[in-house]
């Protein structure tokens, strides 16, 4: 290609419509309501599908293709029994979906509709769009197989509708699918993840932070999901299981029933039961350790097993007497509450090796390192979790770091560092800083994922009273009656006040009461709308979709699925309401995008050589 040519190439692309960015938060494992969202782009597919043969289809007929769309794979034998004419059926659905894939690639530059294409999609797909120069030298070569083909351009619709998504943090927590979610993320032709609390855990415990594995198992436990580490990562837990019978035996472990019970048998459900109390007991002596370890985490105040007063039932907090739940306590020495014994010290062994020889959890904890980043700038915008750690007067709390106090952007680079340095430092002591650096991310009052004044796990097994165990959150979630805290932030990021947006999630909206999730007089856009079932009688609907297109940012809240396998079975989609939060005089190009930006410079250069 000659220079003229590559020119007049990028001055396109600059005039072609902004990408559409889609914006998701705080899904905690639940697969099929997450990937229903990513494949019909918040109702995008549907809306596409209406305009360019609303008067062609009866609606089942739509509701139909749709489900094809988002599921090709499993729809397209089910559509293909029920036809009178499988081979005629094949040639209408065809057309249509040749109609519906130009509809939707029209607004879109010949580049970013490349770039929306994955690998997999077939070769046909790109003749289709006159893209032949664009296809990747892996993409399927032209099939004469009509299924193959159609499933091709379903794919191709879903990619193009969804462009580039943001994944806001805790794809891990309580749900049974997060392995799931990480394979259909790695698929994503165009994505970025800002870590959550839980993301961050579980990247410690993959690198054998004791304190991150004991979490992740308790937690695992409690909510009646110990199969995400034995089936979908492959983790032999019967060293724990054994011990944890043994330990507990004949004891009814009253304080650490599950959370939810998702079908288990009475014995899965006492093994899961005791398994938490052992990791609960195991949890607090590691982390006793890790406190003494670093002392400038300023965690002395969570240690507390050594408090149990065990004849009068009761551990003081805070200064405040609570009566304890449980002193059946076998593995702890009262001399030396905080040593392990034998048995545990072998679990917990046998524990790291489980996770950091897993192939499957390191390569998804590949995905959250490689496409992650504890916050990130989009066109204008600021993307992370949970907060921004402020004082009460809304300036930027300082946190001491290894010793180095650090405040606002200066606190997210530090710490960010230091996760890179425990997954890649070559000296052991820089590595076992950057992990246990990941574990203070999961707990620490100064922790920007954390966001909370304490994590008042022991206070929830082990104090009967509801008051010993309240969290007090950040200043960042108390001042949204004022907007000028969070200017503050925008000017320490490098951002504009007047037009950024920061985009966050980390705490449930509770939409059912009347909170609105658009804060700060809409400078602050809190998207953790309860795509987790178990966070869903808090927020009132099945979690929030930000949606950043050419002509507007657009909220939307969702409604429950019932299951994947009834959404195709019965056509059934999520059923969405849309919220404009801002609309644009002009419609948006990428010229006006941080990609627009690489792109003018280039030109510049080219066009003054």
């Amino acid at each position: 290609m000659d220079r003229e040519e590559e020119i007049k190439k990028i001055s396109a692309e600059l005039n072609a419509l902004k990408t559409p960015e889609y914006f998701v938060s705080d899904v905690h494992g639940e697969y099929g309501a997450f990937v229903h969202i990513l494949r019909n782009g918040c109702g995008m597919v549907r809306v596409a599908i209406d305009d360019v043969l609303g008067d062609q289809l009866e609606e089942s007929e739509a509701d139909a293709l749709a489900t094809l769309v988002y599921y090709p794979h499993r729809k397209l034998p089910l559509l293909v029994e029920a036809a009178d004419d499988a081979d005629l059926w094949r040639i209408h659905t065809m057309k249509n979906l040749l109609a519906v894939l130009r509809h939707v690639a029209a607004d879109r530059s010949p580049r970013s509709v490349a770039d929306a294409l994955s690998s997999d999609v077939a070769r046909e797909v790109y003749v289709i769009l006159g893209l032949e120069d664009k296809a990747p030298a892996q993409a399927p070569e032209l099939s004469n197989d009509p299924d193959v083909q159609i499933i091709a351009l379903c794919q191709a619709i879903q990619h193009l509708v969804i462009g580039h998504v943001h994944m806001v943090g805790d794809i891990y927590d309580r749900g049974p699918a997060p392995h799931l979610i990480m394979d259909e993320l790695a698929k994503l032709p165009s994505l970025d993840i800002q870590w959550g609390n839980h993301d961050m855990v579980w990247m410690g415990a993959s690198l054998g932070q004791r304190g991150c594995i004991a979490h992740v198992v308790r937690n695992c436990a409690r909510y009646g999901n110990l199969d995400i580490l034995t089936d979908a990562y492959g983790m032999d837990l019967a060293p724990l299981v054994d011990f944890a019978l043994k330990a507990y035996e004949g004891d009814p472990c009253e304080a650490f029933a599950l959370k939810v019970n998702p079908g288990l048998s009475p014995q899965e459900l006492d093994a899961a039961i005791k398994v938490q109390k052992a990791m609960a007991i195991l949890q607090f002596k590691v982390e006793a350790q890790l406190i003494d370890e670093n002392p400038s985490f300023g965690l002395e105040s969570r240690k507390l097993l050594h408090l149990i007063d065990y004849e009068r039932g009761i551990v003081p907090v805070d200064g405040v007497e609570y009566e304890v739940t449980d002193t059946y306590l076998p593995t702890v020495d009262r001399e030396h509450p905080y040593e392990l014994t034998p048995e545990e010290e072998a679990v917990m062994r046998h524990l790291e090796h489980e996770f950091m020889t897993c192939e499957t959890l390191q390569k998804h904890m590949r995905v959250l390192l490689d496409r992650g980043s504890l916050y990130a700038l989009s066109n204008g915008n600021l993307l992370l979790h949970a907060c921004v750690p402020l004082n009460e007067d809304g300036s930027l709390k300082e946190v001491d770091i290894f010793g180095k106090t650090c405040s606002g952007l200066a606190l997210y680079d530090e710490l960010q560092e230091w996760v890179y340095r425990g997954f890649r430092a070559e000296d052991e002591e820089t590595r076992k800083r950057g992990r246990d650096i990941m574990w203070y991310l999961w707990l620490g009052e100064g922790s920007p994922l954390f966001a909370k004044s304490k994590m008042a796990t022991f206070e929830i097994y082990m104090c009967r009273e509801k008051e010993a165990r309240k969290e007090v959150k950040n200043a960042f979630y108390q001042l949204f009656d004022s907007e000028e805290p969070y200017n503050n932030i925008f000017r320490d990021f490098g951002l504009d006040p007047h037009t950024a947006h920061l985009v966050c999630g980390h705490v449930p909206v509770k939409v059912k009461d009347g909170e609105d999730p658009v804060k700060a007089g809409g400078k602050v856009i809190c998207i953790d709308g309860g795509f987790s079932a178990a966070y869903q009688k808090t927020t009132g609907i099945a979690g929030f979709t930000l949606v950043s297109g050419p002509n507007d940012l657009v909220l939307y809240s969702h409604e429950p699925l019932p299951s994947v396998d009834d959404a195709i079975r019965d056509n059934l989609d999520i059923h969405s309401t849309a919220r404009i939060i801002e609309e644009y005089a002009t419609p948006r190009l990428i010229a006006d995008t941080d990609e627009g930006l690489f792109l003018h410079a280039r030109l510049r250069k080219m066009q003054a050589s």
